[in-house]
């Protein structure tokens, strides 16, 4: 913990400008679920890029991975609230209106389908994640059992975003330094090629 402490504070005096970004994509998870921000830019988006920062060593990926589950968690809970205390008056608000009938509908018949596993099993889809919380207070789901599955699907789905970003810029980097080489024994078999044709049209002349 005291190691994970000291590398903590040690990048928030290296890098000025990073805190802020990582505070910018932290809010876009939360905001999704808490907010609707979701239909705008979708929670993922910032996850993948906050992994693929973590692999360039712009965040460490031991303090946005843990960051990115907690907000993501806490986001959801905020917007289950939000259903709770103001029910359907959301959909008849200004957001609510713009959200649509039809993307309220179609949220609304896939919580009925699943009931509190909606919660986890919309985490898979942007529409899904940003109106499901609230669905879930607006239609009295127990909180008791919307956590276990917001925390799960916060786990699984943003913890695995971050990995598969992280992922995907440490393959980026294995690929452009592979092409490196690759471009430099082209360049060098080239090179070799007009060597050979100057030396062999020297002796034939």
């Amino acid at each position: 913990m005291a190691a994970w402490l000291e590398h903590t504070s040690t990048w928030l005096v290296e890098n000025h400008w990073a805190p802020y970004l990582f505070a910018l994509l932290l809010f876009l998870v939360f905001a999704e679920a808490a907010f609707f921000l979701g239909f705008v830019i979708p929670g993922e988006t910032a996850l993948v890029l906050g992994g693929a920062l973590s692999a360039t060593g712009v965040f460490p990926l031991a303090l946005f991975l843990p960051a990115a589950v907690l907000v993501a968690i806490i986001g959801d809970s905020v917007g289950y609230e939000v259903g709770r205390h103001f029910g359907p008056r959301i959909k008849a608000s200004r957001l609510g209106l713009r959200v649509g009938p039809q993307r309220w509908e179609t949220a609304q018949a896939f919580f009925d389908a699943h009931g509190g596993k909606a919660v986890f099993l919309g985490r898979g889809a942007a529409l899904l994640r940003a109106l499901v919380p609230s669905l879930s207070g607006m239609n009295g789901l127990p909180y008791r059992v919307f956590l276990p599955w917001n925390a799960l699907g916060g786990l699984v789905w943003g913890g695995g975003v971050v990995i598969l970003g992280y992922v995907f810029a440490h393959s980026l980097e294995r690929l452009e330094t592979g092409l490196k080489y690759w471009s430099l024994g082209f360049v060098a078999l080239i090179v070799a090629a007009a060597v050979i044709f100057t030396v062999r049209r020297r002796r034939r002349a």
